[in-house]
């Protein structure tokens, strides 16, 4: 029996959204969902304790750092990534093959993994199917992700349609190598670039493998939201309806609903709390730059609207005076902010699912936030 179990609850009239949960070994998520990014085995500036105030259920640690530092063994051995950094709800980790594709200069790919430099150090190292799956399987995450090869936006058709196909027979020996498959979920990893064929083949080929979930990788990295979107709309419709869709690496409020009207049960992204770290917050209004002079004296809070710990507690004066003072509470507040504004967002996408209202909520969250429609306010 798989590890993670999808259960559709009902679809949205208006859009055919999906309400659904995934059921996991540590916890249910309630889908569609944000999941905060715990790089390094902690969500920066956040305390587990302080995620689970959130409502975050699931949370995302990155396999390329966490094999580069501590190391997967040293994790193994302190009984898992959940007990290491005292998190008992869901993990998803992901394979790494994002991070050493972005390297560029520093990596070599070839049919049996890449070489690559560590970016902390310059020591040469090695990444292949089989040993990301090795360091998921002792981090013990609940969802481990295939290693994948993620091309560059923009990228010639015939290096997109080879490293596609590399991709699916990457995927085959990650399903070989996976050596917990009764309490960790492996879920493959559809690429293909901005090609719709590419796109499609990829998600026929991985489909017919039964992964117990599907993601759409190698989008948001730079191509027009409405490519995005177009390869969704072609793709997301060949992925089994009984199994969990992730769309990695998306974060802005307009994407994730956009993303949960075309069949995304899971989003995660650094933007929240990568903005936060700049003064940055996402608001019921839209963004908000507390650093911004004429906040100076402004004693109300972040957003009228949000009744999180930042908000209920200190005021946009309060908070640009922290972050101009390089204080780190400053930038823990706007991080707490930002983070409970996007799992607050999706609890609103599921009741408005559940209301056959999704459609309406879109046009209404787009007007107040003072966005046109597919237009990122970050």
């Amino acid at each position: 029996m798989s590890a993670i179990r999808y259960e559709l609850i009902k679809t949205c009239a208006q859009t055919g959204a999906r309400l659904g949960r995934v059921h996991t070994p540590h916890g249910t998520i309630d889908t569609p969902t944000f999941m905060p990014v715990g790089t390094q085995a902690s969500v920066k500036g956040m305390s587990p304790e302080e995620l689970k105030s959130l409502n975050a259920q699931i949370i995302l640690s990155n396999t390329y750092h966490l094999f580069l530092r501590p190391g997967h063994e040293l994790v193994r051995e302190a009984g898992g990534l959940h007990k290491f950094m005292n998190w008992d709800r869901a993990i998803l980790t992901d394979s790494g093959g994002f991070q050493v594709f972005s390297l560029a200069e520093m990596r070599k790919i070839r049919e049996e993994g890449v070489e690559f430099r560590s970016h902390l150090n310059g020591d040469k190292l090695f990444l292949s199917p089989e040993v990301a799956t090795e360091v998921q399987n002792a981090l013990g995450s609940d969802i481990m992700m295939a290693f994948d090869e993620c091309p560059p936006y923009p990228a010639e058709y015939e290096y997109v349609k080879q490293s596609t196909e590399r991709t699916t027979r990457w995927a085959e020996r990650c399903l070989k190598a996976h050596a917990r498959p009764h309490d960790q979920g492996l879920f493959a990893i559809v690429q293909g670039g901005m090609h719709k064929d590419l796109r499609r083949q990829s998600a026929l080929d991985l489909t017919s493998l039964d992964f117990p979930g599907y993601a759409m990788g190698g989008l948001s990295v730079g191509e027009p939201k409405h490519l995005m979107y177009e390869m969704l709309e072609e793709t997301v419709p060949l992925l089994p309806s009984g199994k969990p869709r992730y769309l990695m690496g998306v974060g802005s409020p307009d994407a994730l609903i956009e993303g949960s009207i075309r069949g995304i049960d899971m989003f995660d992204c650094v933007l929240p709390t990568r903005i936060a770290r700049n003064g940055t917050a996402m608001t019921s209004q839209g963004r908000l730059v507390v650093k911004n002079a004429k906040y100076t004296s402004d004693f109300g809070p972040l957003d009228p609207e949000c009744s999180c710990y930042a908000c209920r507690n200190y005021s946009r004066a309060y908070i640009r005076h922290l972050i101009r003072a390089d204080e780190m509470f400053g930038l823990r507040l706007t991080s707490i902010h930002n983070l409970h504004f996007l799992v607050h967002l999706m609890e609103q996408v599921r009741e408005a699912i559940r209301e056959d209202r999704l459609r309406d909520f879109r046009d209404e969250f787009f007007e107040k936030y003072g966005m046109a429609h597919n237009e990122s306010g970050f």
